[in-house]
């Protein structure tokens, strides 16, 4: 499992290492002529007026919004659901669960035609809203929020003075610290990583992700006259990933030391 996650990697950063002539001509797990590694990041940053960087702007924006909205929804969604009773509560579960097990390709055609007639298509919100719905982070938060909250506490709270609120706010929250960070690793790395939804959505490459944007670098060789410059492709692909792992690595602190701190004492 080690090797199977490393090597990809491996690869990746080794070629980002070399020129457009050299990566064709040598092995992809061994470095080889000069090493061009900040030339290529340069020349990826700068490449046709920046586009790199407006792309990877749209990411984030994507990201920010989108599983951010996503996040939150399914923590306000699942933490009513956990603990609140109201009527159809059992058909807000049914529908929870079958819309886990539909995949997302299967609601992109139907989500492009109603945006379509919407005239949200070529937009950020096309790929912005349906970014929005997490149903699995929703019933993680659910299950979570179910186990993680006590009902007493909550009453103790409100017995207190407390609001709804402010029971949500200053008693709930701290306690689905863990579920939320996952939930919104999840989104986060979902969102990131999501091409089919913007490849039919988006048709200006100003809107695009970076995974669209690195795609038609890619396809851009195989175009009449078309320059190929697949070591900017691997070197965007190395950049892509930088800011995931990051995230990943910061979130996991919080998500351990949330794990301790969510502990109920009986």
């Amino acid at each position: 499992m080690l090797i199977y996650s490393l090597v990809p990697l491996v690869w990746l950063f080794v070629n980002s290492t070399k020129t457009q002539a050299s990566l064709l001509d040598s092995f992809g797990l061994w470095f080889s002529g000069d090493f061009s590694l900040l030339t290529n990041i340069r020349d990826t940053l700068t490449y046709d007026d920046g586009v790199f960087v407006r792309w990877l702007g749209n990411t984030l924006l994507y990201v920010v919004i989108g599983a951010g909205g996503a996040t939150a929804l399914a923590t306000l969604g699942g933490y009513a659901l956990a603990k609140f009773d109201f009527p159809g509560k059992r058909a807000v579960f049914a529908t929870v669960i079958g819309a886990v097990a539909v995949p997302g390709t299967a609601l992109a055609v139907p989500t492009f035609l109603m945006f379509s007639k919407l005239g949200l298509t070529n937009t950020p919100w096309a790929v912005i809203i349906p970014s929005l719905i997490s149903p699995f982070g929703l019933y993680l938060m659910w299950t979570y929020a179910a186990q993680a909250i006590p009902g007493e506490l909550m009453e103790a709270a409100r017995v207190d003075g407390a609001g709804e609120l402010r029971t949500f706010l200053r008693v709930c929250v701290p306690l689905l610290a863990p579920g939320i960070v996952t939930v919104a690793l999840f989104t986060m790395v979902a969102t990131w990583n999501n091409y089919f939804l913007p490849l039919i959505m988006l048709k200006d490459p100003d809107w695009y992700p970076l995974t669209l944007g690195l795609n038609a670098w890619n396809d851009q060789a195989a175009t009449a006259g078309g320059e190929p410059i697949f070591h900017l492709v691997i070197t965007g692909s190395l950049l892509t990933i930088l800011p995931l792992l990051a995230a990943f690595l910061f979130l996991q602190r919080y998500w351990q030391s949330g794990l301790t701190a969510g502990g109920v004492k009986d």
